[in-house]
Parts: structure tokens; C-alpha cells; sequence
């Protein structure tokens, strides 16, 4: 008998996001706590931030709920919204770098539970996205994701680079990169954080 769970995936904009933001905030808090983001979060910075998000007229989420004994449990979320809507902090360095924001569909963050991965959500979730952004008019499609140094000590011996993954579905860095700040695991302050750009066109 299998003992894998079974996991559903729902697609929900509007409205229908409210009442998710604290599972995504308590996910993005257990996800990126890990390698490579290192994130040191907290339940009052989540919600200003995605209070934002809320706001967004373009906003979508894909859901990945793991029907188990005790129910329903949300195990993955995944964010997308037109380049435009996000913060200055990111569309800024993307402008500047001579692209066209208003051409651009951001896929926000994907935050997945360890064990329920190398299931093939991640590319459930890259498919919604980029669905919902086709279908929104758009045909180019960016995310950035956070630079680490080869020879980071704090990298784990068997971690899996996300990379392949990324160039599998056609995605290439943009030559461009934002900075965000935020407090890593072990520090005492936000520090500085580079985030590189990569996108496809289709």
C-alpha cells in the first residue's frame, strides 16, 4: 500500500486570497528559514508584506493542500502578479535595467513543505503561473532568485541546485539583479541580499 499522501492543487485570485495569507506567511517563515534564503522571519513583517499583495489587482495563488487523517493541510503556495504591482524595490533595478515592466509577469515565490517535494509540484506550480500570466495578456515571465557564493560554509553537502530546474523550463538569468533586505538565521540585523533575475519569453 502507498504511503504517499495524496495532494490537491487549487488556483485562487480575488478575494479567495485573503483568507490564505496567514498559511502562505507561516510557510515563506518554515521554507525560506532554509538554504539558500536563510530567512530569519516573523508573523508581523509576513503580514505588511502581504498585506500588499492582497491589494494587487492582478494577484494569483496556487494552493497545494495534502489530504491527511486530520484533513485538509496546506503544504505549498505559489505566487505570481503582473511586474508592475510589485514593489519599487524590485521593478525599480528592472526598468532600469532596460526591460519593459509593464511586459513582464512576476512569478513571486513558490514555498513548498521538504517532504512533499520531488513530486513534480514545482512544475504544477511554474504551469498555473505561467497559465494565469498567458492569460492575463502576458508573454514574458521573470522571477529573481537570491545569489550565494559557491564556497558559502553555511550551504548544506547535499543540496539540490535549483538551477537545472530552471533552465529546464526555459528560464535564463536577465543579466540583472535587486537588492531586499532582510535578517538571516544567526544574525542580529538585516543584512543586504542580491537577487538575480531570470525570465522567458514565449
Amino acid at each position: 500500500m502507498s504511503n504517499i499522501v495524496p495532494v490537491s492543487i487549487e488556483v485562487l485570485r480575488g478575494a479567495a486570497l485573503s483568507p490564505q495569507l496567514e498559511e502562505l506567511a507561516r510557510l515563506r517563515i518554515s521554507v525560506f528559514r532554509d538554504w539558500p534564503y536563510l530567512y530569519d522571519g516573523d508573523l508581523d513583517n509576513e503580514r505588511g508584506y502581504l498585506k500588499a499583495f492582497s491589494k494587487s489587482k492582478s494577484a494569483m495563488m496556487v494552493l497545494a493542500r495534502a489530504q491527511t487523517s486530520d484533513g485538509p493541510v496546506v503544504v505549498g503556495v505559489s505566487t505570481a502578479m503582473a511586474l508592475v504591482e510589485e514593489s519599487p524595490s524590485i521593478r525599480g533595478p528592472f526598468a532600469a535595467a532596460g526591460h519593459n515592466v509593464s511586459q513582464w509577469y512576476y512569478l513571486a515565490e513558490s514555498v513548498l513543505l521538504n517532504q512533499y517535494r520531488g513530486r513534480g509540484l514545482g512544475h504544477t506550480f511554474f504551469d498555473e503561473r505561467e497559465a494565469a500570466g498567458t492569460r492575463a495578456g502576458f508573454r514574458k515571465f521573470t522571477f529573481c532568485a537570491v545569489q550565494r557564493s559557491s564556497d558559502d560554509p553555511r550551504r548544506p553537502a547535499q543540496v539540490r541546485a535549483l538551477e537545472p530546474f530552471w533552465r529546464q523550463r526555459g528560464y535564463a538569468p536577465l543579466g540583472c539583479a535587486c537588492t531586499l533586505r532582510w535578517k538571516e538565521v544567526g544574525s542580529d540585523a538585516p543584512t543586504q541580499q542580491t537577487l538575480q533575475f531570470w525570465g522567458r519569453s514565449v
